[in-house]
């Protein structure tokens, strides 16, 4: 039996992970910020970035591509601008989520941003030209941000939250949300172009460009193990991502093991796939989606109060 001090923090979601969910919300307005300084880069303020913009229409649906495309002509007219905006809209909505009276406006503001951005900056993150990977962001970054946003709003529906992501949206629609992103990363991962011979170690590969030695050995050393066992890799990720989906519904020792597996992933994921999303080499615009999906784990973890 749980005793008095546990029972209380089980039935009063006000006392159990309040401490958690406002420490995420921290981290997530810290990455706005960041992305809000990344945007500010001379590379962003070159016609490089209209033509990065422009580039993520190719393989999309017309109705999709035309409107990515019309915007990078637009931001390629306005570059001085529009970049500017595009910058300090996202260091406000850091500000903002940072900021405990805004928390609620930063929020519903980012999730419109991000949804905007995942069109017209990430072309829904190749999800509709066959191009998506866990590998290279899938499902694009930027809408794990939407999806981190709706997580961690600031409201209790008054039930017990098993951990800090059910709080506002209930544990039955945390795990749909939770089994819906891994279980389509799963899927991405077993694409015919991911499936490809070299399809995982070309995108590694490709990667250490521009990255410091160190970064670049590492990711080098990663691209040649991987080499000649592509498909072999592409399954075995696969698997990993499944056995994260189903874990969050399973008894609370098991749910940790494979938040525990999934913030691995993650992480493996965002250094010899992403190279910390190229930060280091310049001309990123956001840490890539292998530090989110991290994050998004920490938001799953069991409340201590939660029963195995």
């Amino acid at each position: 039996m749980l005793g008095t001090a546990e029972e209380d923090a089980v039935q009063s979601p006000a006392a159990a992970g309040l401490d958690s969910r406002r420490a995420l919300q921290l981290v997530l307005a810290g990455i706005w910020l960041l992305d809000g300084v990344l945007q500010f880069q001379s590379f962003m303020y070159t016609k490089a970035f209209g033509q990065m913009l422009a580039g993520t229409a190719d393989g999309n649906p017309a109705v999709i591509a035309r409107p990515i495309t019309w915007q990078a002509t637009l931001v390629g007219h306005h570059l001085v601008l529009l970049n500017t905006i595009f910058a300090t809209i996202q260091v406000l909505l850091g500000l903002g989520i940072a900021t405990r009276r805004c928390v609620r406006p930063a929020l519903a503001a980012s999730i419109a941003w991000s949804v905007g951005v995942w069109w017209f900056g990430e072309g829904l993150g190749g999800v509709l030209s066959g191009t998506a990977s866990p590998l290279n962001g899938a499902p694009g970054a930027v809408i794990l941000y939407a999806l981190l946003a709706v997580l961690l709003w600031p409201a209790d529906r008054g039930t017990q939250a098993l951990f800090p992501a059910a709080r506002a949206v209930g544990t039955h629609v945390a795990r749909a949300l939770w089994l819906v992103l891994w279980l389509s990363l799963a899927y991405f991962a077993l694409t015919p172009a991911n499936r490809a011979p070299g399809a995982v170690s070309g995108v590694i590969g490709e990667m250490a460009d521009g990255q410091p030695g160190w970064l670049g050995t590492l990711i080098r050393g990663a691209a040649s193990l991987v080499t000649g066992n592509d498909l072999a890799a592409s399954v075995a990720l696969a698997v990993s991502l499944v056995v994260i989906a189903a874990g969050v519904c399973l008894p609370v020792p098991v749910a940790r093991a494979s938040l525990v597996l999934a913030i691995v992933v993650a992480l493996v994921i965002w250094v010899f796939a992403q190279a910390l999303g190229m930060i280091l080499a310049g001309g990123a615009t956001d840490p890539n989606s292998g530090a989110l999906l991290a994050l998004l784990a920490l938001a799953y973890w069991p409340a201590r109060a939660a029963r195995p």
